[in-house]
């Protein structure tokens, strides 16, 4: 899954956590708002002065950047959202819509000479960018934008970073050259605070924006510009520049091409995301898999109990996220190289028509897969949390934290249902394309390509007949190819018959979202999360000894996400009969059962050591109950006040050795 080089880098970067007291574990201690948030900058800090990852490092080795995120996310989700807003978010903006004037601001960023943030959404626009309504009016008498907020409205709102930290924000405004020519939204970078004194520039009013349901350790702010004035080189400019006369160049003939690589910085966000959300289904399932292995109740005879992962209810509620883990975690990474090569791509001034589908096959894959990460990670952690019982409703076992700091994963850089139109807007054009034009489905990662075989696939039928030949994902494969086109074309007929019955284009798409595009848009980024981690689990570069439990990971993943649409395939007429649904169902439980005993040592793989874990039922030990008394008696005090009871006297060398240990 990893290589040895990748495993010492993480290694490193856990143990300087430990190791150093800033990072020290307080059990039991709440910090204030203020307090949190000025310890969770000093930790950012202090992550760039161990030098985890230099700039050089990200070109030669590009998995070592989210593998850093996901370390610091194991750790603390608002240390890893702090971090790469700065560095992923604020800096890729800067380094993919700049150009060779703003690289001084690159060395800053690693630095820390600035601190940045990315300021697009406002108070009353988050979603719908292109009424985002901040100007940046050009003055060709002084070569300076003026940045204004007309009113409060238009704030610029829940920027993570902004809120007590940031010195720069990269803020979209609206352009305007003299005679008040509007030429969309552009992206500026603007000094908001001294980077001294923390205090605000003139003409800026920024503060933040109080406490949320979760990652308080993140300062998410609002900010209001003032007729601001910043030089013309303030504007990053790849997309689209003005002279010092006042004149609008850009190399972008397509306005709506323009916009939508000046928003490019969106997709390397909602790919961040896409990571953390699997941490945080990567650390529950580790909690409640350890819980699981160690918790004993009930049993055949009185005397006799057995684990609770024993219990095949057990098995189902928890190992298909075991293997939405590995296979998300994969498609996350994947993603990213993905992502990688369309960045490098425009750095190099690279215009190409395939350069141009790649942005767009990315933005689609993004859009879906945000979503689909986001969702099942909060699916899981809850799945997860009740799996634990008692136990895991206490706060010193995480999962309640986890819970809350995955949540906002749903909502920002883009609300996730409004996002999957993003998706399935893409495959409605491509298969438009198709009968207008007559083209085929091609696409740079080569996810459509198979829709070009869209008419003989709706012909085909589930025809796997026992249990023992569904064990394989190229099953799940073949059934969600079928489904994916069945959607689509269910999708384009509704579509236009809106629109023959007289709806609008905007009321024709909104009524086919519910029952069409949304589970188009999911069932195609889960279709390409099966298929890539399938492909990588089939490699022949896979020891024997793990192609056995890796393929169960793969088929399980695959007919646990085919079964939640077990009425479409009904519906569609691919299911037919009790059979289909009973051989399914059946399916995934033998995947469970044969997936049971390798549960710890999958778990052990992906998760992290147990002072990063932090959860007294998921230490790698074994030791749950030893585990979860012992930090029970150090958050309520009671060893210093027990004395009258003499088996925990103070004195008595046992208590020491406890007192010691924890």
């Amino acid at each position: 899954m990893e290589g040895e080089d990748m495993l010492r880098f993480k290694k490193t970067i856990f143990s300087a956590l430990e190791n150093d007291p800033l990072f020290a574990r307080s059990p039991g201690a709440d910090l204030s708002l203020d307090k949190y948030r000025e310890l969770n900058f000093l930790r950012c800090k202090r992550i760039f002065e161990y030098d985890f990852l230099s700039v050089e490092d990200m070109f030669k080795s590009p998995l070592k950047v989210p593998a850093l995120i996901q370390c610091l996310g194991m750790y603390d989700s608002s240390l890893a959202a702090k971090y790469l807003l700065h560095t992923l978010v604020f800096g890729s903006a800067v380094y993919s819509s700049g150009s060779e004037r703003h690289l001084t601001y690159i060395q800053k960023i690693f630095s820390m000479e600035i601190f940045g943030c990315f300021a697009l959404t406002e108070l009353s626009h988050g979603s719908n960018t292109k009424a985002i309504r901040t100007t940046a009016h050009y003055d060709p008498a002084t070569k300076e934008f003026i940045i204004h907020s007309p009113d409060f409205e238009a704030a610029k709102f829940w920027v993570g970073n902004m809120g007590k930290t940031a010195t720069h924000a990269v803020v979209f405004a609206k352009l305007h050259v003299p005679g008040d020519q509007c030429h969309g939204l552009h992206p500026f970078i603007v000094q908001i605070r001294d980077p001294k004194t923390l205090l605000p520039m003139p003409g800026v009013m920024v503060g933040d924006m109080g406490k949320k349901l979760g990652q308080n350790g993140l300062d998410n702010g609002f900010a209001m510009f003032h007729k601001v004035r910043v030089p013309r080189q303030s504007l990053l400019n790849r997309m689209g520049d003005v002279t010092p006369e006042g004149t609008y160049v850009s190399p972008f003939k397509d306005v709506r091409q323009r916009f939508g690589v000046s928003l490019g910085g969106l997709s390397s966000g909602r790919v961040s995301i896409l990571s953390l959300a699997v941490v945080n289904l990567k650390l529950a399932i580790a909690i409640a898999l350890r819980f699981s292995a160690t918790r004993r109740q009930f049993g055949p005879t009185q005397e006799e109990e057995i684990a609770v992962l024993e219990y095949p209810m057990q098995q189902c509620r928890l190992l298909p996220y075991l293997a939405a883990a590995y296979a998300l975690d994969h498609f996350s990474k994947s993603l990213f190289l993905d992502l990688v090569e369309l960045q490098r791509g425009r750095a190099s001034g690279d215009r190409s028509a395939r350069q141009a589908e790649l942005g767009r096959e990315i933005h689609a894959l993004a859009s879906a897969g945000k979503p689909l990460a986001s969702w099942t990670a909060q699916q899981g952690i809850q799945e997860c949390r009740e799996a634990c019982g008692g136990h895991g409703y206490l706060a010193m076992n995480r999962l309640g934290v986890l819970r809350d700091d995955n949540d906002p994963n749903c909502t920002y850089e883009g609300d996730n249902n409004v996002l999957l139109q993003q998706t399935s807007n893409y495959l409605l054009g491509l298969l438009a394309h198709r009968v207008r034009d007559g083209a085929c489905f091609r696409s740079p990662l080569k996810s459509v390509d198979f829709l070009d075989a869209y008419p003989s696939i709706l012909d085909q039928k589930f025809e796997v007949s026992s249990v023992a030949d569904c064990l394989d994902s190229a099953v799940a494969l073949a059934a969600y190819k079928w489904l994916v086109c069945y959607l689509l074309q269910e999708t384009y007929q509704k579509l236009n018959q809106e629109k023959r019955s007289g709806s609008s284009d905007f009321e024709a798409r909104n009524n086919c979202q519910v029952s069409h595009g949304r589970p188009l848009a999911l069932a195609f980024l889960e279709l390409t999360v099966v298929q890539r981690f399938h492909e990588h689990v089939h490699q022949p570069c896979v020891p024997p000894s793990l192609r056995a439990v890796l393929g169960r990971l793969s088929a399980l993943y695959a007919l646990w996400s085919l079964s939640r649409h077990a009425a479409l395939l009904y519906r569609g007429g691919y299911f037919s009969g009790e059979q289909a649904g009973e051989v399914l169902e059946s399916a995934v439980l033998a995947l469970c059962s044969q997936l049971k005993d390798d549960a710890v040592a999958l778990v052990d793989v992906i998760a992290p050591p147990d002072f990063v874990l932090d959860s007294p039922i998921g230490r790698a030990d074994g030791e749950l109950y030893k585990n979860l008394w012992g930090t029970v008696l150090q958050e309520s005090k009671v060893l210093e006040r027990a004395s009258w009871w003499p088996e925990f006297s103070v004195n008595k060398p046992v208590i020491g050795s406890l007192k010691s240990k924890l």
